[in-house]
């Protein structure tokens, strides 16, 4: 008697069990293919917060009385959450370019986990905003900006949670506006700005009216400017990197949430 045992046919490999993490990693990997070839795009991205940087930096260095060097340290940090704020907030508009070419259909039908389709996509977002921040840190050191390298890194990751949660929304706002292109943008601005402003990444809100303060308290980003602060200050082990890191994370479980539920239900 011999065994009877389950052989791929000749010519043919065994069929690859799909998994969650595998067809994130597929997915990860297809969304950077482009950002790797054009990297011309992502150092064009960099002009928004490098003309913060000199103008914006220099009137506030100017009206502030201190030097540069001090302002620096206070500013930088806070353009660096900007990147973070506005590279991963535009992100859904490759998915609804996608959407309207009948590209985002076809992987909708391709033998992956549809979770895995906005979990790669938003792991994605971390790259290009590492790199931009990184880039960004390093222009400003011969002004005056010092760096803590420990408190560097760790302010890296504390973006790239940032981009996921944020990436993520934007994913979900473009699933939600897929038939009206006009209402992502909308949205997007109509968002983008007051939580900017409200964050005190461009001015302090020390001296902010009541009303102003209570609504910031509702803002992560709000926590997360601070925490950039301290850590790049070298200031590690601050409670204000702690909340930073749980306004981060908890925007970040919030932002899967959300998209994961969207592209389940995409029809």
């Amino acid at each position: 008697m011999t065994a009877i045992t389950d052989r791929p046919a000749p010519g043919r490999t065994a069929p690859v069990r799909s998994t969650i993490a595998r067809d994130t990693w597929n997915v990860f990997v297809r969304e950077l293919r482009p950002v790797v070839r054009d990297p011309f795009s992502l150092i064009f991205s960099l002009l928004q917060p490098l003309v913060f940087l000199g103008l914006f930096g220099a009137l506030l260095i100017g009206q502030s009385g201190e030097p540069a060097s001090v302002t620096l340290q206070w500013f930088v940090p806070g353009i660096l959450v900007m990147i973070a704020l506005f590279g991963a907030g535009i992100t859904g508009s490759n998915l609804l370019f996608e959407m309207q070419t009948g590209s985002h259909e076809r992987t909708l039908v391709a033998p992956i986990s549809r979770s895995s389709l906005l979990i790669g996509r938003a792991l994605k977002e971390m790259a290009p905003i590492v790199v931009q921040a990184t880039i960004i840190a390093l222009v400003t050191v011969p002004f005056g900006f010092t760096i803590d390298l420990a408190g560097m890194l760790i302010g890296l990751v504390l973006l790239a949670i940032l981009g996921v949660g944020l990436g993520s929304l934007s994913y979900a706002l473009a699933l939600a506006s897929r038939n009206k292109d006009w209402m992502f943008w909308a949205v997007q601005q109509g968002v983008l700005f007051p939580v900017m402003i409200l964050s005190g990444m461009l001015l302090p809100l020390d001296q902010a009216p009541g009303w102003l303060t209570t609504a910031a308290a509702f803002n992560p980003l709000s926590y997360i400017v601070p925490a950039e602060r301290a850590l790049f200050a070298g200031d590690i082990l601050s409670p204000t990197v702690a909340w930073g890191f749980v306004a981060a994370f908890v925007l970040a479980v919030v932002g899967l949430a959300v998209g994961i539920r969207a592209i389940r239900t995409r029809r």
